[in-house]
């Protein structure tokens, strides 16, 4: 039965294809695209025919083929089985027979494009799924893992998990599945199972796919929930199975890096990209400017951006608005003036960031009248301000201490016709909570409501945050339970505060349901949720809770900060428990942590507190052998050591010098 007249779909053809007439329509509403789409909407990619592929389907005999009398039956006379079902069918119709008979020259990869294109849109996914079964059931194409694979990551693209779940329990999991409900997890940014799927497939003896690691780093950049020690883990798994990492995967871990903000890590992997001979991608490289500008190291900013230039690559606006940002950040108004020159000698038109940039940079140097020559200068070259402009001037204004100058932008902002945003209010918000007037703070926040603004979670975040920090506890609780009735979801971050609020009250019972509560969500505890339960569990004297968040923090794969250690440490100082503070100094020291001066001057207190002076001064001793330098707090710590066992002497020398007379006068009575 020489049927199959049709071209494939999805294919590269090296050469050009032959004219075929169509076949006779047929009325089936699900499959009537299939006629069109075989012929039309299905897109050929002609290869040159200087080009050698190995894999180019147009080589094999009988490249066309006709789909159509096989999904006209697939979709009016076949029920799919159960994948799973092991028992084969007792009878078969002859006319399914003949038809699976006239399909059996039909080579694989013809069969991967076909399901491919029908599982790419969700009205015609259920003929996939028969084509796979009815391929399956007539043994009629290998790899059956494949086509069910291509199934699962169609289910993730369309944003359906669930369906790939159910689907992928249907066979035991194989390397294939694994990867495709793996890559459809990160697709929806459901990262706990993408990780957990991803150690459970370690745990079966295999190794994931190298496009899984991109597609979680990611997932993560994209919900801000970028860890160093998250990306540790991913690359250590990688060295691990020695995955050798392609362009992409190495762009995604420079970029999460830098995100994340370990900014050296990131310089290491763009070395060792460069060393491999592959070239970074222009954002990669921003991304790293912008960074190194963030942190005040503007030559490597410099050298890293010369380096893009030498590289082939010009520069555009963004990359020189991330040098411009590290000039503001350090004060060199002369650099950000010369780069901003710079710019427009290279024909590259400064936009509302760049000029604000340049404002911000007039601002901080007190040159205000050349900051609204800027302004001016936007309204020449036909740059209006906008919002993002006022909100720099503004924040500039906040980190100066100058937050009573609000009132002035705001009118200044309005004089230009624009209107103030969401960011605005943000700034402005923060601006007033920053400085403690909180009626000013809830002001803004009801004008930006009566403006029809709706509420971000940055704007509740800093309400909730600033009203925690005057003890307004009761206040917080309510804007969190406000925030959440709105529609706005809480985010880690917004956790972490109410954490600390109800740790701060020690409403232990409400601290632990809010902990169940964040993690049902989807929300996974990051570094700073655990060093905020250890601080907390530390200062109430809970030590055997602190330990055991420390113990959860490091099973889960993140590595315990400075910062952890230190309010460990201090907790202890705080009880006189010097031991246990030495304990958790040595700890610290076993998990490669350097120690800091703040963890140091606690440890200090710790001996203070426990009267032993010896050893306090023996602490000190140790930062001098290992260049740390005492600072104010270290010898005003020792002091009060020094007095605390003056005190404890003088008072055991009184106590030994009653008892002496109270012999004596028993003696002479």
């Amino acid at each position: 039965m020489n049927t199959l007249l049709l071209p494939p779909p999805l294919l590269h053809l090296r050469h050009r294809l032959l004219h075929v007439p169509p076949p006779p329509p047929f009325l089936h509403h699900r499959h009537r695209f299939l006629l069109s789409a075989t012929s039309q909407q299905l897109n050929f990619t002609a290869i040159n025919g200087d080009e050698q592929d190995p894999y180019d389907v147009a080589l094999l005999p009988n490249p066309h083929y006709n789909f159509t009398p096989l999904l006209t039956f697939l979709s009016t006379h076949y029920t799919p089985s159960h994948p799973s079902d092991p028992d084969p069918p007792t009878r078969i119709d002859p006319d399914e027979l003949r038809l699976a008979e006239s399909y059996g020259a039909v080579p694989g990869p013809l069969w991967h494009s076909l399901i491919k294109s029908l599982a790419s849109s969700p009205s015609s996914f259920s003929s996939a799924y028969a084509l796979v079964t009815w391929l399956q059931r007539h043994n009629l194409c290998f790899s059956y893992e494949l086509l069910y694979s291509i199934l699962i990551s169609a289910l993730g693209r369309n944003e359906k998990l669930y369906e790939a779940f159910l689907l992928s329990q249907s066979q035991s999991l194989t390397p294939l599945t694994y990867n495709a409900l793996i890559g459809a997890c990160a697709r929806n940014d459901d990262l706990e199972k993408a990780l957990n799927l991803m150690e459970r497939m370690r745990r079966d003896g295999y190794q994931s796919d190298y496009v899984n690691y991109s597609l979680v780093i990611q997932s993560l950049m994209r919900n801000n929930s970028l860890d160093v020690s998250i990306l540790e883990k991913l690359y250590g798994e990688m060295e691990a199975d020695r995955i050798e990492l392609d362009g992409q995967l190495f762009n995604d871990v420079i970029a999460g890096f830098t995100k994340a903000g370990d900014i050296d890590r990131a310089l290491f992997f763009l070395g060792m990209m460069q060393g491999n001979g592959l070239s970074p991608k222009t954002s990669t490289i921003v991304g790293i400017v912008n960074e190194l500008g963030n942190l005040g190291r503007v030559e490597e900013a410099e050298a890293v951006f010369e380096e893009l230039k030498e590289g082939g690559l010009r520069p555009r606006t963004r990359a020189y608005n991330a040098l411009l940002k590290g000039y503001v950040k350090v004060g060199a108004l002369k650099d950000a003036e010369h780069i901003v020159s710079e710019m427009e000698r290279s024909g590259v038109l400064p936009d509302e960031h760049t000029y604000s940039l340049l404002i911000d940079a007039y601002g901080n140097a007190g040159r205000w009248e050349s900051a609204r020559i800027v302004l001016k200068e936007m309204e020449a070259n036909n740059v209006k301000p906008n919002c993002y402009v006022f909100a720099r001037i503004l924040a500039s204004y906040r980190d100066k201490g100058e937050w009573q100058r609000s009132f002035q932008v705001l009118k200044e902002m309005k004089n230009c016709g624009v209107s103030p945003n969401r960011q605005f209010y943000n700034v402005m918000i923060d601006t007033f909570g920053k400085y403690n007037c909180l009626e000013h703070m809830m002001g803004a926040f009801e004008r930006m409501k009566v403006e029809g603004i709706e509420p971000d979670v940055v704007t509740w975040n800093t309400l909730i945050d600033c009203h925690c920090k005057q003890g307004h506890h009761n206040t917080a609780h309510e804007l969190f339970e406000e925030m959440q009735e709105s529609g706005c979801l809480p985010c880690t971050t917004t956790y972490n505060i109410m954490l600390n609020s109800f740790g701060v009250q020690e409403l232990w019972d409400d601290l632990n349901e809010l902990l169940g509560k964040m993690q049902s969500q989807g929300l996974l505890p990051n570094v700073i949720t655990y060093t905020t339960l250890v601080d907390i569990y530390g200062q109430s004297g809970r030590f055997n809770d602190a330990i055991e968040c420390l113990e959860a923090m490091k099973s889960a794969g993140l590595k315990p900060s400075c910062t952890m250690y230190n309010a460990l440490i201090n907790a202890y100082a705080q009880k006189g428990l010097s031991e246990q503070a030495v304990n958790a100094f040595r700890v610290m020291r076993g998990d490669g942590l350097k120690p800091s001066l703040l963890a140091l001057n606690s440890l200090v207190n710790a001996f203070g507190e426990d009267r032993r002076d010896a050893e306090a001064f023996a602490v000190l001793h140790y930062m001098k052998e290992n260049d740390l330098k005492p600072d104010v707090v270290t010898y005003t710590t020792l002091m009060k050591a020094l007095i605390r066992v003056e005190k404890y002497e003088k008072k055991r020398r009184e106590e030994k010098r009653t008892n002496n007379w109270a012999r004596y006068i028993k003696d002479t009575a």
